[in-house]
């Protein structure tokens, strides 16, 4: 991987991390509603000059119902769970329970996709699922499980069947020159700007709570939607096409200790040591999950095409 993917790569989980802190320093300005609103109207308008210059094609008419209902679990209800979560969740403890989203994505797809879940996938769910109840019990008060946890595990929840369902409508790769599939990218921005229409519901109440609010947390949320809402998406799929998917996909498991050095420095924010704890043994499952699905790909072998071998987890892409 090249200066240029590395770096592309750095941005991408900087900006991702630094949203969790992000929501936090914007909240005491807004509701979690017309947080999620101006973010994405925000981020939505920033995506228009790059989807002219690249000429992305126009979504097929037929498509337009599933794209909405992909951006209501991955935009509209992720994001808004999430910043009612945050109202109280510290921003790395958020982060942590959002990186178990492979987990709740394992679950989805062996109930929805009749997918078979191996002992070690399952050992790696019951692990992550008790980090998740320890970070829960530590953010609240005193050894007491915290409501508002139960927001950002919606918000993972959510956000795992957006990635089990938009699988089926994404390109496999470059030979992949089927019509009725879109690259990623392209598909991530139309179910953003659907989630952003859906958002609209919290559209009575935005020009109040703008004029009401500090200006530190109006720029907090348009820092949200232009740089983790927009960058980070061009900055990721930059790096991706550059590099191995597996070590980038690695990379994410970094998020979480950028996410509290930034709380830190940010909003001088720690979470609980208990929380900690709690968001490396989620991780740890998360990581014998994901293994464990590796492991699978390589034991199915490749996938022929064109008279060529891939490797079949390339082919998932």
């Amino acid at each position: 991987m090249d200066a240029r993917a590395l770096t592309a790569l750095a941005c991408a989980l900087l900006f991702w991390a630094s949203a969790f802190v992000g929501i936090r320093a914007a909240l005491p300005g807004y509701d979690p509603g017309d947080l999620a609103l101006l973010r994405f109207t925000v981020a939505s308008l920033s995506l228009v000059p790059f989807a002219l210059i690249r000429r992305m094609r126009p979504p097929r008419l037929a498509d337009v119902p599933a794209i909405f209902l992909h951006g209501f679990f991955g935009f509209f209800v992720y994001h808004v769970s999430l910043n009612y979560g945050e109202r109280t969740v510290s921003a790395a403890s958020a982060c942590f329970m959002i990186g178990a989203i492979p987990v709740f994505s394992a679950l989805l797809s062996a109930f929805f996709l009749k997918e078979k879940l191996s002992r070690q996938t399952l050992l790696g769910i019951a692990v992550s699922m008790a980090g998740l109840l320890v970070i829960a019990n530590a953010e609240g008060q005193g050894f007491s499980f915290n409501p508002d946890a139960w927001f950002v595990i919606l918000a993972a929840l959510s956000e795992s069947i957006y990635f089990v369902c938009i699988k089926p409508r994404l390109k496999r790769g470059p030979w992949d020159d089927d019509p009725r599939r879109y690259d990623p990218l392209s598909y991530t921005t139309y179910t953003l700007w659907a989630g952003m229409l859906l958002m609209l519901i919290f559209a009575p109440g935005l020009p109040g709570a703008v004029a009401a609010a500090p200006l530190s947390a109006t720029l907090s949320v348009v820092y949200l939607g232009i740089f983790p809402g927009s960058v980070a998406y061009l900055c990721w799929n930059y790096g991706l096409s550059r590099g191995d998917v597996g070590k980038v996909a690695s990379s994410q498991y970094l998020m979480p200790g950028i996410a509290m050095l930034l709380g830190w420095v940010w909003l001088r924010e720690m979470p609980p040591a208990l929380a900690v704890a709690g968001g490396i043994l989620a991780l740890s499952g998360v990581v014998v999950v994901n293994t464990g699905s590796l492991m699978k790909r390589v034991r199915a072998g490749c996938t022929t095409v064109s008279g060529g071998k891939i490797p079949e987890s390339a082919a998932d892409k």
